[in-house]
């Protein structure tokens, strides 16, 4: 198989792995708290990575991790990692997932802005265009909501905010992870920063809890569980066959993924899935803003191709 078919078939794995992620998530936070599912997450990915690497006799050399630059760049890595997904998780117990993931969208935005001070990259035209059509795509989105979020502190604001600063905090992992790749490859990031995460919520994770789960609640922390190894597994392996504004590319659709799958969930199981609370502008908002990441991610192909020569 071509790298370039496998590579777009592992982008369209995570953009599904990570579409369908809030769904599972929204039911188990009836029964489990945030910290205890998102340990439960990191943990099996990190067990799971640590077997795949094992078997491949990749594992991340230790001393390299005790030098004075790698050891803060793995504790950013760790926290940031960490507290995304616990502010994520914490998020859904306020939001429809469909609007979890299209806030989420904030994300590679933030990244764009946090390289340029911090890495002095360049932030050529159709990003700032991208970013444009961003604004206008979450201003469109949250149209019914946009006074509740401006006046009052309400459910849906807190989720919001929470929802807010898990895209935010997601920078530091970004920055850790790019710096870091000049020492370590993706998947040897990635089991440093699982394990790491893992024990960083041990204390606070009630290990217990699973047994009071529900059959359906049970299957959908698995899920969870084996997502996390997954998704990532897949966007790394994207990474190292494809070329990078691709895999973005196809990686800002995962919000349509989610509005799909929330339809198709509400109508297999509406005793446990809710209907998004979205109008025709939402909708047309949340494509707003995928057109935004689009063009962020793969417009300077399109708007400043090189002529072919004669």
């Amino acid at each position: 198989m071509k790298k370039s078919v496998s590579g777009f078939l592992f982008a369209l794995t995570t953009a599904i792995c990570w579409g369908m992620v809030p769904l599972a998530l929204k039911p188990i936070l009836r029964f489990m708290d945030s910290s205890t599912i998102v340990w439960y997450r990191f943990s099996v990915a990190a067990v799971g990575l640590l077997i795949i690497l094992k078997f491949l006799d990749k594992l991340p050399q230790a001393k390299l991790l005790l030098s004075p630059r790698f050891r803060w760049l793995t504790i950013i890595g760790i926290v940031a990692l960490s507290g995304n997904f616990l502010l994520f998780n914490t998020s859904l117990s306020y939001l429809d997932p469909a609007v979890t993931q299209v806030i989420a969208q904030v994300s590679p935005f933030l990244m764009m802005i946090a390289s340029a001070v911090f890495l002095k990259e360049l932030i050529g035209p159709t990003q700032k265009i991208g970013a444009v059509l961003l604004v206008i795509g979450l201003l469109l989105f949250f149209n019914e909501r946009l006074a509740e979020l401006l006046t009052s502190m309400t459910a849906y604001t807190k989720g919001v905010l929470l929802s807010l600063s898990a895209a935010l905090i997601w920078v530091g992992y970004g920055l850790a992870q790019k710096l870091m790749l000049r020492r370590f490859n993706s998947q040897q990031i990635l089991l440093i920063f699982y394990t790491g995460s893992a024990l960083l919520f041990t204390p606070m994770a009630e290990v217990g809890s699973v047994s009071r789960l529900p059959l359906l609640e049970l299957f959908c922390l698995a899920f969870c569980c084996l997502n996390t190894l997954v998704a990532y597994g897949c966007y790394a392996e994207a990474i190292n066959r494809w070329e990078v504004s691709k895999v973005s590319a196809i990686i800002t659709l995962t919000p349509l993924f989610t509005i799909l799958f929330s339809e198709i969930a509400y109508l297999a199981a509406p005793h446990a899935f809710a209907l998004p609370d979205l109008n025709l502008l939402s909708y047309i908002g949340a494509c707003v803003v995928v057109t935004g990441a689009l063009c962020s991610a793969i417009g300077h192909t399109f708007l400043f191709r090189r002529p072919k020569k004669s």
